[in-house]
């Protein structure tokens, strides 16, 4: 094997993945993509490597500058390797909602952090913009480059890269694809590129039941992490959809522990939503049929937390 020039040149191209124990056998086959094998055990590392690259390329980020951002955790870990790679100083807003290793995962990435205080550590509208407003302040304070996720369509070139590989691997056997909402980015990104290749392709978004605003209901509180910011994100694009799927915090949460169980795939939260989703689309459409989901990121992010502490 080649040897390469830093660790971002490992971001991306990671397997596909048949599913095997959890599928019934009259249901379609179910492919996930295992994003875990991204430098930090995250699909984020494309998206922030796309953030920080067309910043350089345009001139919005300079050599040595200070690089800012609000985060449940898998985006600022991601920024962390990025600008720790890069030499830019990184300042991370988070909350004491999203699991210690997160937080200390960016710690010694070198990124230094600014704390915003949970309603009893769930996750809902008033902190996600407490948050954005904290990072405005401190981009304000530094003068620095507000990579700002929620707003930034930069990130849709690295989930189209993603629709490009899930199609190679899957020799254009997809019937669907679901994937839950965070920023919005990564269904539309790989929505887009699959729909460019099949555009009979059935494209579900995943959001948490408890606060399903993308359903047309009221926000609300949950402990999904790294989905469900409690309002209608910016990027997001209903046109891109064919169905929006609510999944409970517990049954994203059952579902996790049973792919660890089952399958040997250790995986957030919010991977688990996907499969509650994914396993009832291919209970849908039939044996014939192939559906794809994301494993986001990695269990190991969450060991600390009541999805497997104690479990």
């Amino acid at each position: 094997m080649a040897i390469h020039g830093s660790i971002l040149e490992q971001i991306g191209g990671t397997p596909l993945v048949q599913i095997r124990s959890i599928v019934p056998h009259d249901s379609a086959r179910i492919l996930v993509k295992i994003e875990s094998e991204n430098p930090t055990g995250s699909m984020k590392d494309r998206m922030a490597l796309a953030m920080i690259e067309a910043a350089e390329t345009d001139g919005r980020l300079r050599g040595g500058g200070n690089v800012v951002e609000y985060t449940g955790g898998s985006t600022g870990v991601s920024l962390a390797l990025i600008c720790g790679v890069k030499g830019y100083p990184l300042h991370i807003v988070t909350s004491d909602a999203f699991s210690i290793e997160k937080r200390d995962h960016m710690r010694a990435l070198g990124a230094n952090l600014t704390l915003v205080k949970s309603d009893d550590g769930g996750m809902d509208e008033a902190l996600t913009r407490n948050m954005i407003e904290t990072a405005r302040q401190i981009r304000e304070r530094t003068g620095g480059f507000w990579t700002d996720q929620l707003n930034n369509a930069d990130q849709l070139s690295a989930y189209r890269t993603m629709g490009d590989e899930i199609w190679q691997q899957a020799e254009g056997r997809v019937d669907a694809f679901v994937q839950s909402v965070g920023t919005a980015a990564s269904v539309r990104g790989v929505a887009e590129s699959l729909r460019e290749k099949n555009p009979d392709i059935h494209i579900a978004a995943v959001e948490p039941s408890e606060s399903a605003v993308l359903s047309g209901h009221g926000t609300g509180v949950h402990k999904i992490e790294g989905i469900g910011a409690g309002f209608v994100v910016p990027l997001w694009d209903p046109s891109v959809v064919d169905e929006i799927a609510t999944v409970s915090t517990s049954q994203a949460k059952e579902m996790a522990r049973r792919l660890a169980r089952t399958e040997a795939l250790f995986a957030g939260t919010s991977t688990g939503g996907n499969l509650v989703v994914a396993l009832k689309i291919a209970e849908r459409l039939g044996p014939d049929a192939t559906v794809v989901t994301l494993m986001c990121d990695s269990g190991i992010k969450y060991l600390s937390t009541d999805l497997y502490k104690g479990g």
